[in-house]
């Protein structure tokens, strides 16, 4: 699409196009003259509507995916209807007070998961999408620390930071572990590492094997190696993703084609293919992105959009991010806002 093409626009072409775009994202199907011209503001015959809509095909802003006259816009068009001519709503006060209440609940006296979990939901919620929520690992600071016994060859690790999110991770011990070692492990750590973070914790621990085996027994030194490796994230996971109302995305699915994209996202999100770059793509920008279809890379088989905003620490570092992903027409005026404000939120409880 050229740029003096779309200079070249009247008002009337764009008003035109428009509507087209607008009545898609509304129901998901192709548009034809003869509906845009009962809804303009401004009378005009289906066949001089029909013939602006051939200039915007030319154009590459919309295209007739049958055989039919409807039309619908290209990713092109949704990008540049997104970019010029799309009026992001308010989120009425009601909306705005339902999202601070859900996702503050979730906060008070539960895990950074739990309020994550329930921010992607409330997402899910209010879009026609699956919420999408990413948390970079977080080098926590340890307060208290304790290990409970749960079978006989595994014990619960429980993490309090000093944010007040609480941790647990199951472990494996060996058996026949008696639990006076389980005591030690957790008081060891809280004598010698309150305060601290994993990193740091995990690092000293190393550095200090020979030191450590003076004071604890060699049963309470795995229990300890194990509960700061499992905490730490030993693991190659880039992250905590959660997903939340996928069913969403299959209830939309109108075709064959479509059927195979979401079949195409499903695999992306289970695989957690290539997940940690909604970070990087967080991080090049402020407030709300907007990915359409094979603009971003991660989701380019599955034509599927993606908005999506940071959220940060209390450094004002962007510790994940938090979102929506759906088919192209999701209704972004009103996802926009849900979505910038949801994310301020997460800024503040992570703040605190």
């Amino acid at each position: 699409m050229r740029a003096d093409g779309l200079a070249a626009l009247d008002n009337r072409s764009r008003d035109i196009f428009r509507r087209v775009v607008e009545t898609y994202l509304d129901t998901g199907v192709p548009v034809g003259s003869r509906n845009v011209s009962r809804i303009l503001s401004t009378a005009l015959s289906p066949a001089s509507v029909r013939n602006i809509m051939a200039d915007l095909e030319d154009l590459g802003l919309i295209y007739s995916p049958h055989t039919s006259a409807g039309r619908v816009p290209t990713e092109l068009g949704l990008r540049f209807f997104i970019d010029t001519l799309m009026e992001v709503g308010e989120l009425s006060e009601q909306e705005r007070q339902r999202i601070e209440s859900e996702v503050k609940a979730a906060g008070q006296g539960k895990s950074v998961e739990s309020l994550l979990s329930e921010a992607g939901h409330m997402l899910s919620g209010l879009s026609r999408g699956a919420g999408v929520v990413l948390a970079a690992k977080q080098d926590v600071r340890m307060k208290h620390v304790e290990f409970v016994r749960i079978e006989p060859t595994r014990a619960l690790a429980v993490l309090v930071a000093e944010n007040g999110g609480v941790e647990n991770r199951v472990i494996d011990v060996p058996r026949g572990l008696p639990s006076s070692a389980l005591v030690e492990a957790g008081n060891y750590l809280n004598a010698h590492f309150r305060g601290r973070t994993l990193s740091e914790a995990r690092l000293d621990l190393q550095n200090q094997r020979e030191e450590r085996r003076r004071e604890i027994d060699k049963l309470s030194e795995r229990v300890i190696a194990a509960g700061v490796a499992t905490w730490s994230g030993a693991s190659d996971e880039p992250g905590t993703l959660i997903v939340r109302g996928m069913s969403n995305l299959i209830g939309d699915v109108k075709a064959l084609d479509d059927l195979e994209r979401i079949k195409h996202l499903f695999d992306d999100l289970e695989t957690k293919k290539d997940i940690i770059q909604l970070l990087g793509l967080a991080e090049q920008g402020e407030g709300v992105r907007i990915f359409i279809g094979s603009e971003n890379k991660l989701f380019s088989l599955s034509g599927s959009s993606l908005v999506v905003a940071p959220f940060r620490d209390s450094g004002e570092r962007v510790v994940g991010v938090l979102g929506v992903i759906g088919p192209t027409r999701l209704n972004y005026a009103r996802i926009v806002p849900a979505v910038n404000y949801t994310a301020q939120l997460m800024t503040q409880l992570l703040g605190r």
